[in-house]
């Protein structure tokens, strides 16, 4: 390989932070809540680009002497925080790798993930130093420890020892685009929580998708609801408004706060889940409320209802868009629409029954639709592409898609095709491709419902219970041996509306379930007060335990 092959094979994910800091040295990068002032007004805390490229300086050059490396695999469980920001990029600088696992898929899940990694290093708020003090067993690996905050009973180091001063910079690790950048884990909603492999190639694929599918640009202001995307915001050049929120709770999250931190902050750009905006819509349209300073939402994590779309809406102004993105941690953005097509012209496919559309792949990514099978799939074949218009499993392929889990070699034969000397991502999904190239997404593939002589596919079949007026959501599940399943749906009603007279209820879904060929052969209703949700998004119907709760009730 030549001088410039090899040159052009090398990136580094910081070092689109380092260009940013040289072009709007200024510019605010983080701004954080610090409080609130004696009249109740939030006051805030940030770094501005300049000062973030510098903090991670200072902390690679802590991080090196207290001997994390190259490669060395580093749990990083720290709160949305300027401290985030600087050390995720720090490592990255350094070419570290740092672990992120989801806090909220319950303690005994996340440490199993821990410990999985094998990771060296563990970089945590109190809290995560507890766990480490109290179940030993999960972290024998872990040589370097490093507490953001207060350091009590535990040993290592503390955020202000690893931070060395006065500044100097810190050489840039010439990583290569297919060396591993970090892990991030899936929250384990639809499977197995499964440690996703990312490398620096792939992390500056999806800063450069974003950035273009979404015609985003420097100096822009981005409230990010969720952790993970808030770390494109410095790469892309925005500022990001870390958001007074508990993120693992997005579904609970007090409107006010959402609201006053776009407007405190001419907020341009907000990524949420469907949960999220499904709150702050129905507050908003209930007081009246405009965000004028928003050009576009970036919703994902869940299908997002054309009705929580259309309440969100209301509050924008004329030319700004909600974009519901699809993706996955595994592969992620692979297509996306704008709210104006979807509540114009897909809503009344969607409530009909014909999945969500989730709009055209993004440049850069090649999508197909696959025979739905169960098992793993060694090599790619035309022959295995359904004919046009049909359901089958999504497939996809590109730069951005990630090529293998950590250490887990059986998911990866299950979730990827080898097509030559690339691959393609199955993603367990399940749509279809209409005659404009928009696609549609009919559910998980794991949770089609197989009664014998039909398969039933969740998105569409509750579309058409959905259309009650008294229906918040449903849940179609299968119960009984696979491929002889009975099919029953699971009914959440609207909260505000309580529902009386249950039996009138029952036939008029009844009645809806036969006016439909896909549900006609569905006749049994099961009230559930509050489905369960994915700990990520609060969006993605746990259907698992649906099933479980399906089974007490009709046993």
């Amino acid at each position: 390989m030549n001088t410039d092959n090899k040159k052009s094979d090398r990136v580094n994910v910081a070092a689109n932070l380092a260009k940013m800091a040289r072009n709007q040295p200024y510019t605010r990068a983080v701004v954080c809540p610090s409080g609130r002032d004696k009249n109740g007004n939030t006051a805030y805390t940030h770094l501005t680009f300049r000062q973030l490229e510098r903090e991670t300086d200072c902390l690679a050059h802590g991080l090196h002497a207290a001997g994390i490396r190259r490669g060395t695999r580093t749990i990083l469980m720290v709160k949305p925080s300027l401290e985030f920001f600087a050390l995720t990029f720090a490592l990255f600088k350094m070419g570290a790798v740092p672990v992120v696992v989801d806090p909220g898929m319950g303690i005994k899940r996340m440490l199993n993930c821990l410990r999985e990694t094998r990771a060296s290093a563990l970089i945590g708020i109190p809290p995560a130093q507890i766990l480490r003090t109290l179940y030993p067993g999960f972290f024998k690996t872990v040589k370097i420890a490093v507490t953001v905050g207060r350091k009590l009973f535990w040993n290592g180091l503390t955020f202000q020892e690893i931070r060395h001063t006065p500044w100097k910079p810190f050489p840039m690790a010439e990583t290569e685009r297919n060396e591993t950048a970090a892990i991030l884990f899936t929250t384990g909603s639809t499977g197995p929580a499964k440690g996703v492999l990312y490398t620096h190639g792939i992390f500056d694929a999806q800063v450069r998708s974003i950035r273009s599918q979404f015609n985003i640009r420097p100096g822009e202001v981005d409230l990010p609801t969720f952790p993970l995307f808030a770390l494109f915001d410095p790469a892309l050049g925005m500022t990001a408004i870390i958001p007074d929120m508990d993120p693992t709770k997005p579904a609970n999250v007090n409107p006010h706060n959402i609201i006053e931190a776009v407007l405190n902050h001419g907020v341009t750009n907000m990524f949420a889940s469907p949960a999220l905006l499904n709150r702050v819509g129905r507050y908003g349209l209930e007081n009246n409320i405009k965000l004028p300073s928003l050009k576009r939402v970036i919703s994902a994590g869940a299908p997002a209802l054309p009705e929580i779309l259309e309440r969100f809406s209301a509050m924008l102004n004329e030319k700004a868009q909600i974009y519901p993105g699809y993706g996955a941690t595994e592969a992620m953005p692979v297509a996306a629409i704008g709210s104006t097509e979807v509540l114009s012209k897909t809503r009344q496919l969607t409530e009909k029954g014909f999945g969500i559309c989730v709009g055209p792949v993004i440049d850069g990514i090649t999508a197909r639709i696959i025979n739905i099978s169960d098992g793993p799939i060694p090599e790619w074949s035309q022959d295995l592409m359904v004919p046009e218009g049909e359901i089958g499993e999504i497939a996809v392929q590109g730069d951005l898609v990630t090529r293998e889990y950590f250490e887990r070699p059986q998911d990866t034969r299950l979730g990827k095709i080898m097509d030559g000397n690339t691959f393609w991502h199955r993603m367990g999904d399940l749509g279809w491709f209409d005659s404009e190239g928009r696609l549609w997404f009919c559910g998980r593939k794991s949770h089609r419902v197989i009664t014998g002589k039909d398969t039933l596919f969740t998105i569409p079949c509750e579309a058409i219970f959905n259309n009650h007026p008294e229906v918040f959501r449903s849940a179609l599940v299968g119960l009984g041996a696979p491929r002889n399943q009975k099919p029953v749906i699971c009914i959440e009603l609207e909260k505000r509306n309580p529902w009386k007279n249950k039996k009138k209820l029952v036939a008029e879904l009844l009645a809806l379930a036969k006016g439909n060929i896909m549900t006609a052969g569905i006749d049994t209703f099961l009230f559930h007060k509050s489905f369960p949700v994915d700990i990520r998004h609060n969006s993605k119907i746990f259907r698992e335990e649906l099933v479980r709760y399906a089974k007490k009730k009709l046993n």
